[in-house]
């Protein structure tokens, strides 16, 4: 049945395009018409000797690509075509492809162990390849099988523990795996290829290792192994080595405690000493650590009522030799790393993992640092300068205010002056110091701010000066007038501090945004900082100065669409450019729609910004389109019933987002702002309903558009049934339909999975706002529709008030709905309420809630309740 196609997977890689294209389509032909014979005859290239590297490596690809693909959908659709091809083709090709293993071409198995990985990743949750770890584990157990055969079938160990859940192995394969696995790190009977294949397979295995770990003469011999193996000749089998620790840290943090000494020794060692790509792994140890610990800080202080889980405070034990080490490797800079911020070295490693440690003992980090500060911050080195600064910066966070208010008074004016270092690197991270302490040690609202009456013209005086800086450094900068700007949110009278200023602030920011040797990265902070300025800055004062922005930023908008675009990359940087200016209209129209006062400029000038809006909709960039469907969604808030005017034209733009599957993004925004203009016109929405009713529900039916849209759907249900009220009947049923068709499929999804239990809850908190919605929309017309589906919402709801993993926008949501359940349809819910004794228990819990808000609502659902029973 296998087909000869060894000369087609040449051709599909021929230099010439019209052989390549032909080959390409000859494939995927065949692929299509007969996938058994397709998979069939890869395999089998894959696993002759003879076939050249080239069509053995691309057999391969388009194995595992056959399997598997990033969407969703497409994934599952891969996977059922696997499943429903026959038995004994499929055992044909996994016997060719575990002969592979065996290939003396190290592509070729290399590509076959990541083939089997995935259809591992298939079968073996379905118990449908019980026989596949004994076979591998037998090419690890008997003596004769030559090295490479080994380093495969580790690697295909390896893969396979990647793909798969440890709940898919009994405890007696998981026991099997490990310990081939961690022999074949032995130093003694294997070759460094074979050690590094098993050291990367113990990586991938860790999370099967529970019941080992917690087995302490099995512990032991696991740690011991892995620490020998943390110091072996090769830098390649250190490097993964240390990796595996960093994850042991993370999963059996609880029984570290016995090693804590050894690892330490080893990490000092090999941060002094070792190659750098095995010293960032040391650090990684510790970070590692210190992630751990913060959340059971975390955890402690929340107080849950559980007993909480072990605290060894390792880092508080190593503190005095511990940051030391972390000090020395700030030294450690590299000439260029502000140029590319892809780069990740020693330098950054220590100072990521400092700023951990202070969060992770607070106070405690403080004379230990200081004392490094003071010592290098004037020494001629830029390097002792930069170190200095950074190390002073990564303590911003974990030490009280008390404790660092004085230091930053004492060092703010030194910070200022050092943005005028002769050196870029020092520059660089003054700038982020500064946007630290802005963003951490000022806040007027709290009562504390390291700003004020005295120091805040220096202070922005320096800040805009150093805008015209290097762009990396002037990225920076915006970073730090970003947060002394977000600073003065919610701060009342003291946000008048920053209002002298905001003019230059703002033309000094445009300026930024414009220049010609940034880049877009510095164009997009100075446009967002701007956007923090506008909105945090005290609206009575700078009215005229945001008035005044308005048609600069109009103009800037209207000149994109002027530019003639030639290549793909023109209109990239048009849609970047128009995304970002529409952001900034978005802000300007929030901040003067806010007051009744700034209002009538919003409204004056609404014409022409919708004008604008839908010109940058005609150059149809989806990135765009994101952004100025946000700043539609704030127009129609603030133009309200006046906004109805421009549906004719925008409600093809609006259909066109709720279309767009693939960005599923500018998809979930366009839903949102369908509820904006359902709050804006009421009635007005009901010649587009058709439309706009037809394209939710068929999203909310589709199975390629990204799950996070649904919930929204749902919510924009019960928007556009309380702006249309009685004529919301045409859409009744298939919506009813899809909300007990959603309530239902949240009964049967994963609980376990954080992730899930997450967007349950997001499900069942619109499906309610879709009810409320409805029944406040038939309260005045036609409450009697909805009467046939009362029972199955209270028991929707007596399912949700039971459920332990619940949260608190959930209960308010649902007890809501129960209130309009009473409230519209009134003493026809009598019996209902009288047979539901949940009622009352839940509305019990509620009114003993620590929120307000939720109080208020359960008393008033209480009342409805009431008036229903007594009726």
């Amino acid at each position: 049945m296998a087909v000869e196609i060894t000369q087609f997977l040449l051709y599909a890689q021929s230099a010439d395009a019209k052989i390549r294209t032909e080959a390409e389509s000859n494939l995927r032909q065949f692929q299509e018409q007969n996938l058994p014979a397709f998979l069939l005859s890869l395999s089998v290239e894959l696993a002759n000797n003879e076939k050249p590297t080239e069509s053995r490596r691309l057999a391969g690809i388009l194995f595992k690509n056959s399997l598997d693909a990033k969407d969703a959908a497409r994934k599952e659709h891969l996977v059922q075509q696997w499943v429903s091809i026959d038995i004994s083709i499929k055992s044909q090709i996994k016997d060719l492809l575990l002969r592979t293993l065996d290939s003396s071409v190290t592509e070729a198995s290399h590509t076959s162990a990541q083939v089997i990985a995935k259809i591992a990743s298939i079968e073996v949750p379905r118990k449908e390849w019980p026989e596949l770890i004994r076979s591998l584990l037998i090419n690890m157990t008997q003596q004769d099988r030559p090295a490479a055969l080994k380093k495969a079938t580790l690697e295909t160990l390896g893969y396979v523990c990647e793909e798969i859940s440890h709940q898919d192995l009994v405890q007696d394969e998981v026991n099997s795996v490990l310990t081939a696995v961690v022999q074949g790190m032995n130093l003694a009977e294997h070759s460094s290829e074979v050690r590094l294949a098993a050291t990367r397979a113990l990586y991938n295995a860790l999370e099967f290792a529970q019941t080992n770990f917690e087995n302490e003469m099995e512990r032991n011999y696991i740690m011991k192994v892995v620490c020998e193996t943390a110091m072996s000749k090769e830098a390649e089998v250190r490097q993964s080595a240390f990796e595996c620790l960093v994850s042991i840290a993370s999963m059996y943090y609880e029984v570290l405690d016995p090693y804590m000494q050894t690892l330490f020794e080893l990490t000092l060692k090999t941060v002094r000493g070792d190659e750098e790509a095995v010293a960032l792994q040391a650090i990684e140890f510790w970070s590692s650590i210190c992630d751990e610990e913060i959340e059971l800080q975390e955890y402690e202080s929340a107080e849950s009522g559980d007993s909480p889980p072990h605290h060894s405070h390792f880092i508080e034990k190593a503190l005095s030799s511990l940051v030391p080490m972390l000090l020395d490797t700030l030294l450690k800079q590299e000439e260029d790393q502000d140029q590319d911020d892809g780069v990740w070295n020693l330098s950054m490693a220590g100072g990521t993992c400092l700023g951990l440690v202070s969060r992770t003992v607070g106070d405690a980090i403080v004379p230990l640092v200081l004392p490094f500060v003071e010592a290098n911050i004037l020494k001629p080195e830029w390097r002792c300068r930069e170190a200095a600064t950074y190390a002073f910066g990564s303590i911003l966070e974990g030490p009280t205010i008390e404790k660092l208010s004085p230091l930053v008074y004492a060092g703010l004016d030194f910070l200022l002056k050092a943005m005028r270092d002769e050196n870029r690197h020092v520059k660089d991270t003054t700038a982020w110091t500064l946007s630290r302490i802005f963003e951490l040690l000022h806040s007027p609202a709290n009562g504390f701010s390291v700003i004020s009456p005295a120091n805040i013209q220096g202070v922005l005086g320096v800040l805009l000066e150093s805008l015209k800086d290097a762009p990396n450094v002037a990225e920076k900068v915006c970073g730090a007038i970003y947060y002394l700007a977000q600073g003065y949110e919610d701060a009342g009278t003291s946000s008048s501090l920053l209002s002298p200023f905001l003019p230059q602030t703002i033309s000094s920011l445009i300026g930024t945004a414009e220049r010609t040797d940034g880049d877009s990265k510095l164009r997009s902070s100075a446009y967002e900082t701007l956007n923090e300025v506008v909105r945090c800055s005290n609206i009575v004062d700078t009215s005229n100065i945001i008035a005044q922005l308005l048609p600069v930023i109009m103009n800037k908008l209207g000149q994109t669409v002027e530019h003639q675009i030639i290549s793909a990359d023109d209109r990239e940087k048009q849609g970047d450019l128009q995304a970002l200016l529409c952001g900034v209209l978005q802000v300007i129209i929030q901040k003067l729609s806010n007051s009744d006062d700034t209002k009538p400029i919003i409204l004056q000038a609404a014409d022409q910004i919708m004008i604008l809006f839908l010109k940058v909709f005609a150059c149809r960039s989806s990135t765009v389109h994101e952004e100025a469907m946000l700043a539609i969604g704030a127009l129609a808030y603030a133009t309200g019933p006046k906004f109805g005017k421009y549906m004719v034209e925008f409600h093809k733009y609006l259909e066109m987002g709720l279309q767009n599957f693939e960005e599923y993004q500018v998809c979930a925004i366009t839903v949102g702002v369908v509820g904006d203009v359902c709050r804006a016109i009421d009635e007005g929405i009901l010649p587009y309903c058709d439309g706009i009713m037809s394209h939710l529900v068929k999203d909310l039916a589709s199975g390629e558009l990204h799950r996070s849209v649904k919930p929204a759907i749902f919510s924009c249900f019960g928007d556009i049934a309380l702006a249309i009220g009685v004529h919301f009947e045409n859409y009744l049923h298939i919506t009813i339909q899809m909300m007990q068709g959603a309530a239902g499929l949240c009964s049967q999804m994963d609980t376990n999975d954080e992730e899930m239990v997450e967007y349950i809850n997001q499900l069942r908190r619109s499906i309610f706002e879709a009810y409320s919605g409805i029944l406040q929309g038939f309260k005045n017309s036609k409450p009697e529709l909805m009467l046939p589906h009362a029972e199955k919402l209270l028991q929707f709801i007596e399912l949700v008030s039971r459920d332990k993993q619940r949260e608190e926008s959930v209960t308010k949501a649902a007890v809501a709905v129960m209130g309009d359940l009473a409230d519209t349809l009134g003493s026809n819910m009598k019996i209902l309420f009288k047979d539901r004794t949940f009622c009352a228990e839940f509305l019990g819990e509620c009114l003993e809630s620590d929120d307000e808000q939720l109080k208020e609502t359960a008393t008033w659902t209480q009342g409805m309740i009431g008036r229903v029973l007594v009726s």
